[in-house]
């Protein structure tokens, strides 16, 4: 309910308002009698006029009842000691709307700023804001009265974003004021329209810029006069209400100008401002003059020219227009999108998967009318669904029809080195576990095969035993062949390299290939002219042939044909290959074709990996090729695969061609190891942390008649050869805890300088005489035999005999 506010002041009002109201009442009765007398008179019915008397009566018994309860009122504010009109004069000074009640709920008082922003005098809590904010108002009216005060943040509809603050106050705290405050006290939409409609929008008319204020359905709101008089021709605020899109015109390639101006209008550059104002926003635009900048429309030779620069630029980069549809591709993004020459794409989302689909048009769609922006979202494209690929969005503005910038980049070079680096780092870490698992199982093989060999000392090939026995050796030797496999996929195999042609060791397993290939595929031979010889294990080239071979032949299930092919590979050859991996240098190569089924290009990088196959399984280990790759490397070679699906596959090795001479000769020179007795005699101390490999040595040397010390480290040994008069060989481990063998031959020879050596290890020769600087050493893998061991003894100590004299 709305009342004026009181605005009586002074202690004497009360009693004249009283007595003026009892005088007022008893001339109204006074009145009622006279004029019922005179009706009575006048229409001469006793009814009427009685009924009329008594009616005069009722009005002013009502009136004398108001006159009264209105001075109880006032009665009730002056006792309380509140003076309406100084009470009003302090809370006009404030900006914030303000308003008393008194312990009734009546208003007494309130402030102008509280009748502007509540639409008049309206008594708290019935303010206009809805039954849940008056609901919220009365709770905290009850809060004050009881604790004191009472806080509302946030309260208010259509964004009014009200504060209520509510206290008790009064001599007898039974009064109640409302302070309320408005949360953000700058209207945005109010200061734009007033700045437009001002000398401000005068002033920046004179800066060239046009400004111009719309609601959400693109109605003018405010302009400033430049604004008016470019697009209506007029400075009258008359245009106000005119839909904006009706004072602009816009051509095919997305320029604006003004409407009014016609065909030649000059080009206009617009940025948006939007700004909230509750539930109704505003944008604001500003409009410049562009005639010369880059919203340029381009013309024939300019979009020619551009196109050339982008085709030379190696940055893959599209154009797309206003509706997200291709305008323009260069010869980079086609090549990294794989678009076949003569196939349009129409829609950016037409090169991506169905799962990507969505997200591209959205960007797209979103940056070609909307503001200058750029984002990178990873797709994937339908030629390559297995790589992601960068893609870079952009809204770009004065580029013709071009709206939306899209730069895709080939990755397709760096993602192939990243692979090959990710495979030789796997390859070499691989390696490294395979070569220690290898190294601790040569140990057990080697006490394994010892014993047996120990056994069969014993028992004559009649026995009943001899069979069992020699069964468990060939088992132990097979196993012996596992790890050997694995050393040469780790590169640490104990190779025996010799100065050899190609075509004699293919001659030597090519029986042996005719067996394992069947009758359905046929083996053809090709040998090349002035073939160098390579240095290379002959034993392990052939397994590297065989298992190339035995994958030929599965790949051919029907049978086809498998051609080993050499030849001659010169340094000018190797330069025009222009090769990043090989070395330019003279070589011999084996290229192993078939005509099988080929290897798919999705699995072609994984062949040499280990353990990796597409057999069934049961039926591959997959350590074939990664042993191929193992032993290649190791003997300074390289190996590359070729193939196209349903065509078969070739592997070519390129082994360096050895300088012969006297390498040549002393490879010659070296020969076979001499045959003859085994029996020996001397000192041999065995220096072994492994305690079944030291026994299994410590028997069977003993048995060639040899006096065995043994030591189970490198301390250990030291302190025996303190002790000891004479030492005639040390057999000793490279790897073991506290102090490994070379230190403790290096240790050793302090005091016994010309001490023979015979390392034993189950890690490759060549790996550890790159990293042992020691002279008249032997070496001997593991595992090896009773009978291997008594020749390297007597090998290293005819050897030590032969360097004395």
């Amino acid at each position: 309910m709305a009342s004026t506010p009181l605005l009586v002041s002074g202690s004497s009002a009360a009693p004249l308002r009283s007595i003026g109201s009892a005088l007022g009442a008893a001339l109204l009765i006074l009145a009622a009698a006279g004029s019922a007398a005179l009706l009575l008179f006048t229409v001469r019915d006793p009814l009427f006029a009685g009924a009329f008397a008594a009616g005069l009566l009722a009005v002013g018994a009502l009136m004398l009842l108001r006159s009264r309860s209105g001075a109880r009122e006032t009665t009730e504010a002056v006792s309380a000691g509140i003076d309406i009109a100084l009470l009003r004069a302090a809370i006009d000074v404030t900006t914030n709307a303000v308003a008393v009640t008194d312990a009734n709920g009546h208003l007494l008082c309130a402030n102008e700023a509280y009748a502007s922003w509540f639409g008049g005098y309206a008594t708290p809590p019935d303010l206009a804001f809805g039954e849940r904010e008056q609901e919220r108002l009365q709770q905290a009216a009850l809060a004050a009265r009881r604790d004191g005060n009472a806080v509302i943040e946030q309260f208010g509809t259509d964004g009014a974003g009200l504060r209520a603050q509510l206290s008790r106050e009064g001599a007898d705290q039974s009064a109640l004021v409302w302070r309320f405050t408005r949360r953000n006290a700058i209207d945005l939409a109010a200061e734009a329209r007033r700045l437009l409609t001002g000398e401000a929008g005068d002033r920046i008319g004179e800066a060239g810029l046009m400004a111009v204020l719309a609601d959400l359905d693109g109605a003018l709101v405010a302009a400033n006069r430049v604004f008016l008089l470019r697009a209506t021709g007029s400075a009258d605020t008359a245009a106000v209400g005119t839909p904006l899109v009706g004072l602009l015109s816009a051509t095919e390639d997305g320029q604006f100008s003004f409407a009014i101006e016609g065909g030649g209008a000059t080009p206009l550059r617009i940025v948006q401002i939007p700004i909230a104002d509750g539930v109704n926003p505003l944008t604001l635009f500003l409009l410049l003059d562009d005639a010369d900048g880059g919203f340029r429309r381009l013309g024939k030779d300019d979009t020619a020219h551009i196109n050339a620069l982008l085709d030379i630029l190696p940055l893959g980069l599209a154009l797309a227009n206003v509706d997200g549809r291709f305008i323009y591709l260069n010869k980079a993004f086609r090549k990294g999108a794989a678009l076949v020459e003569g196939v349009k794409a129409v829609y950016p989302g037409d090169l991506v998967v169905s799962e990507d689909k969505a997200a591209v048009s959205d960007l797209v769609r979103r940056f070609a009318r909307g503001p200058s922006a750029a984002s990178d979202i990873a797709v994937r494209l339908k030629s390559n669904p297995e790589e992601p690929v960068a893609l870079t969005i952009a809204g770009v503005r004065g580029l013709g029809q071009g709206a939306v910038l899209l730069s895709l980049k080939d990755n397709s070079e760096e993602d192939r080195l990243k692979r090959q680096v990710a495979q030789a780092t796997k390859m070499q870490a691989v390696g490294q576990l395979a070569g220690g698992v290898a190294h601790d199982f040569n140990n057990i093989l080697t006490a394994i095969i010892g014993y047996c060999d120990l056994m069969l000392m014993r028992h004559s090939p009649g026995d009943s035993d001899y069979d069992d026995i020699q069964q468990i050796r060939s088992n132990s030797n097979r196993a012996a062949g596992l790890t050997r496999q694995l050393l040469a996929f780790s590169r640490q195999q104990t190779l025996r390299p010799q100065v050899l042609q190609l075509p004699d060791v293919i001659a030597e397993v090519s029986n042996l290939l005719k067996r394992l290939l069947g009758e359905t595929v046929a083996l053809q031979v090709k040998h090349g002219r002035s073939l160098g010889a390579v240095r290379a294990d002959p034993g392990q080239l052939e397994q590297v042939i065989v298992n190339l071979c035995v994958n030929a032949r599965d790949a051919m299930p029907k049978g086809g044909t498998l051609t080993l092919h050499t030849y001659s590979v010169s340094a000018d050859d190797v330069r025009r290959m222009g090769s990043d991996i090989l070395p330019i240098a003279d070589y011999t190569a084996l290229r192993v074709s078939d005509t099988g089924t080929g290897i798919p290009p999705a699995i072609l990088s994984k062949i040499f990996e280990p353990f990796f196959t597409t057999k069934e399984v049961g039926k591959g280990t997959g350590l074939g090729l990664s042993t191929v790759y193992g032993i290649v490397k190791q003997s300074g070679g390289f190996i590359f695969a070729e193939s196209e699906p349903g065509k078969g596959s070739s592997f070519t090795i390129y082994l360096p061609v050895h300088a012969a001479g006297a390498a040549k000769a002393s490879e010659k020179g070296k020969g076979k190891a001499p045959t003859g007795e085994l029996w020996g005699t001397g000192t041999i101390l065995i220096v072994e942390d492994e305690a079944m490999v030291r026994a299994v040595a410590e028997r069977a040397l003993t048995r060639h008649g040899y006096t065995v010390l043994t030591a189970e480290s490198g301390e250990a040994a030291l302190e025996i050869l303190e002790r000891e008069d004479k030492v005639d060989l040390m057999i000793s481990d490279v790897v073991m805890p506290s102090m490994d063998g070379p230190t403790t031959v290096r240790e050793a020879r302090k005091t016994h300088p010309d001490l023979p050596i015979l390392f034993i290890s189950g890690y490759a020769e060549e790996q550890l005489r790159k990293s042992i600087d020691l002279e008249r050493v032997a070496f001997l893998a593991k595992p090896f035999s009773v009978q291997k061991l008594a020749e390297a003894a007597r090998d290293a100590l005819l050897s030590n005999k032969s360097a004395a004299k």
